[in-house]
């Protein structure tokens, strides 16, 4: 027989842990003294608690780990529970993985700019939302040329929502698309969030814009003329960090003022992982 002592050092684990094992009912010790409450193990449990070391490090709570050494767990039952362990590790390893890529991508963007970007990119889904729009067309993408068709239609599009007596349930969405023409021309749809229970409005269309099931996100600051190197600073990020572009990119408007250096605005694209092909040795 073994003291506990002796028995956690053969085991390798802690006194402590072989006292939480017997408490939980998971091993109980082969004799405790009656008079010194002493814990005595034989050398057969050893085969027992390297058995609940393996699972555990599998990731098996101690109640599972518990109802496979009793064999309350049927074999079909048991090889589910470790799919789905498998499974979640190989989520796991592919977080760790992305989140290790950004990480370098951080790291060769400080050491060719000698410091730290201010603009943090965030990888999230978007909600869909209701919106009351207004829409225009604009000759191409670039701020030139959406800024003179969107910041009318929001002048008219408030007009018309306040004198409808609807009240806003949400920020200003801008999201584009390319004309029916193919000429490179750009429809601009300038929106602003209402409650679902809006229908109609006179002169504007409701409509319910889908959410985005995953969009790379980036806060700018500024007047929308100053947009561009914000855009450059996403389109970067993305190529950097496995991902690529599939479809134009949102506007949030999350704060205006009459001065639009005060203005804070998140960039939506929608983007997808790029599938890296594996080396053929």
């Amino acid at each position: 027989m073994f003291t506990i002592g002796d028995f956690a050092r053969h085991g390798r684990v802690s006194v402590r842990m072989l006292r939480h094992y017997d408490a939980v009912g998971l091993l109980r010790p082969a004799r405790v003294d009656p008079h010194s409450g002493y814990r005595f193990y034989g050398a057969g449990q050893l085969a027992r608690l390297n058995r609940v070391i393996a699972l555990k490090d599998l990731g098996f709570t101690l109640d599972q780990v518990r109802s496979i050494l009793d064999e309350e767990v049927a074999p079909e039952e048991l090889r589910g529970m470790l799919r789905l362990r498998q499974a979640e590790l190989e989520s796991a390893v592919s977080e760790a993985a992305a989140r290790l890529a950004r990480v370098a991508a951080r790291l060769r963007a400080i050491e060719s700019e000698g410091h730290m970007s201010t603009q943090d990119v965030v990888v999230k889904s978007v909600p869909a939302a209701r919106l009351a729009e207004l829409t225009g067309v604009a000759a191409g993408f670039g701020p030139g040329e959406i800024g003179p068709v969107i910041t009318p239609l929001y002048q008219e599009l408030c007009a018309r929502l306040e004198a409808a007596g609807v009240t806003l349930s949400g920020p200003g969405i801008a999201y584009y698309e390319d004309a029916p023409e193919g000429d490179g021309s750009i429809v601009v749809h300038a929106g602003m969030t209402v409650p679902a229970g809006v229908v109609d409005v006179p002169g504007v269309r409701i409509v319910d814009l889908p959410g985005l099931e995953r969009a790379a996100t980036v806060v700018h600051r500024g007047a929308m003329e100053e947009l561009l190197p914000t855009i450059q600073t996403l389109a970067t990020w993305i190529d950097a960090n496995g991902y690529r572009s599939v479809g134009y990119s949102r506007e949030l408007y999350l704060e205006w003022s009459q001065d639009p250096a005060e203005w804070v605005t998140e960039i939506q694209e929608p983007v997808e992982p790029v599938e890296r092909a594996v080396p053929v040795e």
